[in-house]
């Protein structure tokens, strides 16, 4: 008999099974249900399924952060329907207005834990990956039903082996290694698979790095995302934990669960290998409108921008800002420059380390955490024919919430030149 994959391993445990394989149809039974300001549409459908109450809303965890601060009473009254649901259900993990967005604070809060299923109505849910867990976007149906009946059933991915190798050259960053994994099988490539992230370059992201590529593995079409937890990780995690105050942890017995990582097994069966040598990669940008329309930034170097953005769940973190400020440090901006924290913990860092100092001297505006224009809602929303480079993870036609703006993806350092340029520019010039 052959080894399993992650997947087949994290689905069998929460399906309650000995073992599963690619193609088994599921019963699966998620340790936490993620949803933001999409909850009170979600309500409206669990209420037509007729349940009495949610089945576990220990595991229910709710983030306001797609229109924060409130940009229009519509909004507002959203924000208002969530708290009264929040409070009607006991919902064990809830985070107001301006924590952050949903992905970057359940991890900082470690709500969900390694070798654990989460399953989230929004589709960057495969950021869990970063820290082992199998996380996975799903429908306002599908989360509706969970509430009411505490389990999915699904198929067992396929899973795509990504063998990364390889230093990455200074200013070379996971959003480039990911870039380019989109340029080389489209953004259909993961389609309906899972995908295990390897090789020796992992260990040359930090931390903060590690969720960049599972994140966006959404826009790859995969199902899930995984990269094995090392000693870092699981200490990191640990540390987290024990952060949790003990009023917190008697509020919610559940968030003080016991957990256990999972590993693939050496001789897992996989639908394919896909290898990169890293150190060889040169930082990539991805043109619109299309994620996996990717070149070398020397054949986009020029070409005129009028906003640079920095944030998002993909690249809104401590690490991204402070390349942003290690670029433009003692110059200034030439075009609009929105920089949106992907949590008030990345804020208060970067206040107490001088990298907020550092960018507002550089001329940059910093905005509430949250997603900010990524929905197109507010905070960054570009006029129509403007271009705008940003760290975050989707450039399609109207992504920021205007049609005919267009919108460049790449990772910090080069939208930092960029606003300094007013043009898509490499930061080795200002390095």
């Amino acid at each position: 008999m052959t080894g399993y994959t992650f997947a087949e391993k994290a689905l069998a445990r929460a399906a309650g099974v000995s073992s599963a394989r690619a193609g088994d149809i599921l019963d699966v039974k998620p340790n936490i249900y993620l949803s933001h300001d999409n909850t009170a549409p979600i309500r409206k459908i669990f209420e037509k399924i007729g349940a009495p109450k949610v089945l576990h809303p220990e595991r229910m965890a709710v983030t306001l952060d797609h229109a924060v601060p409130a940009p229009t009473t519509e909004h507002a009254i959203n924000h208002a329907e969530i708290r009264e649901w929040v409070k009607l259900q006991g919902v064990g993990h809830f985070f107001e207005v301006g924590r952050g967005i949903c992905h970057q604070v359940l991890s900082e809060e470690a709500v969900v834990l390694p070798g654990e299923v989460v399953m989230g109505s929004d589709s960057h849910t495969p950021h869990f990956g970063w820290m082992g867990a199998f996380g996975m976007g799903v429908g306002r149906t599908e989360m509706a039903a969970m509430w009411a009946t505490g389990e999915l059933w699904l198929r067992v991915p396929e899973t795509l082996k990504v063998v990364l190798t390889g230093k990455p050259r200074p200013g070379v960053t996971a959003k480039d290694v990911t870039l380019r994994l989109m340029k080389d099988k489209t953004v259909g490539g993961g389609q309906y698979r899972a995908v295990e992230i390897s090789g020796d370059t992992v260990q040359y992201w930090s931390l903060d790095e590690l969720p960049v590529m599972p994140n966006m593995m959404a826009e790859f079409g995969a199902m899930c995302a995984y990269i094995a937890p090392d000693a870092r990780v699981l200490e990191a995690i640990e540390a987290r934990r024990a952060r949790i105050s003990p009023t917190e942890g008697e509020r919610n017995p559940y968030r003080m669960r016991e957990y256990s990582p999972i590993y693939p097994d050496a001789d897992a069966v996989y639908d394919e290998v896909y290898t990169l040598d890293v150190s060889t990669l040169e930082p990539q940008v991805a043109l619109p409108h299309v994620p996996d329309n990717v070149v070398n930034l020397r054949e986009a170097v020029g070409t005129p921008i009028q906003q640079a953005w920095i944030g998002t769940c993909t690249g809104g973190r401590l690490s991204d800002l402070e390349a942003a400020a290690e670029v433009v440090k003692g110059k200034r901006v030439q075009c609009r420059f929105v920089v949106i924290p992907a949590s008030s913990e990345v804020l208060l860092e970067a206040t107490r380390n001088g990298t907020l100092a550092t960018l507002l001297e550089a001329g940059v505006t910093i905005s509430t955490p949250g997603c900010g224009p990524c929905m197109g809602n507010h905070q960054g929303v570009p006029a129509p024919n403007e271009a705008t480079i940003t760290t975050g993870s989707r450039n399609f036609k109207g992504r920021m919430g205007t049609s005919e703006a267009t919108i460049y993806l790449s990772n910090p350092y080069v939208v930092a030149a960029s606003a300094l340029a007013g043009a898509i520019a490499d930061p080795e010039a200002y390095l």
